[in-house]
């Protein structure tokens, strides 16, 4: 299997690359036309959701800077 990458943005969406399959709630595919690239929305302003339509322009502020997390209890 290919890897996926998954990168979250600074003030936008996170993109996903490579070979992945998003399901809605009810475990039901979403068809991505063959897509290999798509974001998805994190602001919550997208007219498109799960996927990202650039609603966030100036509207949506985060800098993603990777962390650690704390150890599994």
């Amino acid at each position: 299997m290919a890897k996926t990458k998954i990168t979250v943005n600074n003030n936008g969406s996170i993109r996903l690359e490579g070979e992945f399959e998003i399901l809605d709630k009810n475990g039901n595919s979403y068809d991505l036309g063959g897509r290999e690239i798509v974001s998805i929305c994190r602001c919550g302003l997208s007219k498109n959701k799960p996927f990202c339509d650039g609603s966030h322009n100036g509207h949506f502020e985060h800098e993603a800077i990777a962390f650690a997390l704390p150890p599994k209890k």
